[in-house]
């Protein structure tokens, strides 16, 4: 999908008739900032040097008419409030204010020795460009609009690109839940009450469209599916997976079939991410569906099609997330803690994200599926060595979603060889204090994993959408 951004840079029209060459030079400085935004799948709607009231109303309709995502405003000089306003009041989106100078310094004495003070002050205005930004942000904030700042050098080196380039991650990771279908299969594990959302609370935070599904559907999805493709699709878990040698045949297919299945339904409903759970007691044929359904979800996981089990909406957001951000994003909880490491361990039952496992994961049979009816195939990973950010959707009592995240480190060391997920965490502030800052804020008690520290990113992600984000370390 697309991002549109929107551009523009900022000056005054009675300038350009007092200091020759003035304009042109500004607008050279807006072209350097084109270049440095545009990328794939992004489309740049340069609208250039903004100067006067009239210019503003025209150019805020014209990005409401290209309807950009974020816009990006390069103050190349002063610029009067009253040229801005209706600009960013018609697009009524997110502004990121780029207060970048051309040089790192004025220099001085080429400055002073140019002799005239006319000659004197075209230069200057062409370094003024902090001159205006108190001005922007007094009159954004008495109005309402949502602005940010990126403070440097117009030259490409310079560190402030990479948070421009952390904004539009972000631009790309909002428009993408905007048009996000989530799929919802079954219904909530009874008495799981920290699971529970207001649907309508998520997508009028997130955007998208939450799609009711049937198990029903799954299980007669199921019965089109050919032998044929079952050995094809058992040929792919070997090659994705582990596969252990207790696995029974019988039950690869069982899985692949399921698989499938799951392919066609997010086909079907064009589905970006999916939460279910499903008890399976009663019908047989959904009993079956259920209990082979954990390597499908794994494959849609790793295709960025994030699944939760048990129903959690909130985490399935916060898997897709991740996955936009291209960390993966898997699905995981406290086992324990290790006080003599320092170390929580991490993990889950059903599926994982093989993109982000260390080394191929294991597919093991389990006799029971804890807590669950039915016992089929399941897979077994850590999450590579290295940083990790966890991410969690929190829902507060005020009615209102929050970004809770903490970044550490993913540790060789023994797990819990047990079928599930398993990973080691080390944080920052200690495994202790980890665990009691992460739960005051009232997270449930899944949350997903993804692989690099990304706080930052989810930072301006939730700037974007207006969504408070707390780090805990």
């Amino acid at each position: 999908m697309t991002l549109k951004i929107g551009l523009f840079g900022i000056g005054l029209d009675v300038y350009w008739s007092q200091f020759e060459g003035l304009k042109d030079r500004l607008s050279s400085y807006l072209q350097q900032v084109h270049h440095q935004l545009e990328g794939d799948g992004i489309d740049v709607i340069n609208l250039g040097l903004i100067d006067s009231v009239d210019k503003a109303m025209d150019a805020g309709h014209s990005f409401r008419r290209a309807d950009v995502d974020i816009i990006f405003l390069h103050v190349t000089t002063y610029a009067l409030s009253a040229t801005v306003l209706p600009l960013v009041q018609r697009a009524r989106i997110p502004v990121i204010i780029l207060n970048l100078a051309p040089k790192a310094a004025i220099d001085y004495d080429y400055f002073n020795g140019l002799g005239s003070r006319h000659r004197m002050t075209g230069e200057w205005l062409a370094y003024c460009s902090a001159c205006p930004v108190p001005e922007l942000v007094n009159v954004f904030k008495r109005s309402g609009i949502r602005c940010h700042q990126v403070t440097g050098l117009l030259n490409e080196d310079d560190r402030c690109w990479a948070e421009v380039s952390e904004w539009i991650e972000a631009a790309k990771v909002a428009n993408m839940m905007a048009h996000n279908r989530l799929g919802v299969m079954g219904t909530y594990y009874s008495g799981m009450l920290d699971i529970y959302t207001d649907m309508t609370l998520q997508l009028a935070t997130f955007g998208g469209h939450i799609e009711h599904l049937e198990v029903d559907e799954l299980s007669a999805l199921r019965k089109a599916v050919t032998q044929q493709q079952v050995t094809a699709r058992v040929a792919d878990f070997e090659a994705a997976f582990d596969v252990q040698p207790d696995c029974s045949q019988h039950e690869l297919e069982r899985a692949a079939r399921t698989s499938l299945a799951l392919d066609r339904l997010v086909a079907n409903y064009k589905l970006g991410s999916l939460a279910y759970y499903y008890k399976g007691r009663g019908i047989v044929e959904n009993e079956d569906t259920m209990s082979s359904i954990i390597l499908g979800s794994t494959y849609l996981t790793a295709n960025s099609v994030p699944v939760a089990g048990e129903y959690e909406i909130k985490n399935a957001q916060a898997m897709k997330i991740l996955d936009g951000f291209g960390a993966g994003g898997s699905f995981t909880e406290y086992y324990a803690m290790d006080f003599d490491d320092d170390i929580v361990l991490m993990g889950h039952d059903g599926p994982g994200h093989y993109q982000i496992a260390e080394g191929k994961i294991k597919v093991k049979p389990l006799q029971v599926y804890h807590g669950k009816v039915g016992n089929g195939l399941a897979v077994e990973m850590s999450v590579k060595y290295g940083p990790v950010t966890l991410l969690s959707v929190v829902e507060g009592a005020n009615g209102t979603l929050l970004l809770l995240m903490a970044e550490g480190i993913s540790e060789e060391g023994p797990i819990l060889e047990i079928g599930n997920t398993n990973s080691r965490y080390r944080f920052p502030v200690g495994a202790r204090r980890f665990v009691e800052d992460w739960n005051n804020h009232g997270p449930a008690h899944h949350c997903a994993v993804g692989m690099g520290h990304i706080a930052r990113k989810i930072e301006k992600l939730g700037k974007l959408l207006n969504i408070q984000t707390i780090k805990i370390c």
